[in-house]
């Protein structure tokens, strides 16, 4: 008697964005529609598409993740990062109830005063963003899913830095985008749940970051920055595995 095995289908939301783009890289069979195609604050449209697909793992990037965007815009990030989540995890709870459902989350739902926290560490939002992401994670956590992850994490692109200035006095544990991609995926194959940072092994102001691809981007404190608080320690630790190293 032939055994056969069930064919993986991987759903990604915000396929088009900094993360969804590498993540397609790595799962190059998911499927990735377009905002258009799966629009996230459409609950009747997303419940449709997750009953149609029956993903056996979703991730979950689709964000609206500027800081003044979110600020400027509270009822459009409210829509997208709160009520999308909601949206996707309840159709998800509906349809395919044992789909391994992945938050990427921020590692700004903490305070960042003080910087390497860890899973177990309280998050304290600081700007409209951050509290947006923060519920997002509370809808993941007490849905009536079997299997969630919900992953924390700070990344930016493998390309310019899209700012003539960076913080000199703003830090996190970064990776780019495609290694946090390819730290996603191994991750995702040790089939781990519960909340996770997923990080960089080491802290490294915003310039700093910046000038790995940028070397010309000049420096700024944030004494120079007027706009909604801002983190500013971002760094993760984590108690559960091993950082992953910034490709340079």
């Amino acid at each position: 008697m032939v055994k056969t095995t069930m064919a993986l289908k991987v759903f990604i939301t915000g396929s088009t964005g900094k993360l969804g783009r590498e993540l397609v890289k790595v799962f190059p069979d998911a499927l990735a529609p377009t905002r258009e195609e799966n629009d996230i604050t459409d609950g009747k449209a997303v419940f449709e598409h997750i009953d149609k697909h029956r993903p056996n793992i979703l991730i979950h990037c689709a964000a609206l993740t500027g800081v003044r965007e979110c600020e400027d815009n509270k009822e459009t990030a409210w829509r997208v990062n709160v009520e999308g989540t909601k949206n996707l995890a309840e159709a998800c709870e509906k349809a395919v109830r044992n789909c391994y459902f992945v938050y990427i989350s921020t590692a700004c739902v903490f305070y960042g005063d003080r910087g390497n926290y860890v899973e177990t560490d309280t998050p304290y939002p600081k700007n409209f963003y951050s509290l947006t992401k923060l519920l997002g994670e509370f809808i993941v956590k007490y849905s009536n899913l079997n299997k969630w992850l919900i992953i924390r994490t700070n990344f930016v692109a493998r390309e310019k830095w899209p700012y003539p200035k960076a913080f000199v006095d703003r830090y996190g544990t970064y990776l780019f985008a495609d290694d946090l991609a390819r730290a996603i995926k191994t991750v995702l194959g040790t089939k781990v749940t519960g909340i996770l940072h997923v990080c960089g092994e080491k802290k490294l102001s915003m310039f700093d970051l910046a000038r790995i691809t940028t070397p010309d981007v000049k420096p700024m404190s944030l004494a120079e920055y007027n706009g909604p608080p801002l983190t500013i320690d971002m760094s993760l630790k984590s108690i559960r595995i091993k950082p992953f190293r910034l490709t340079k």
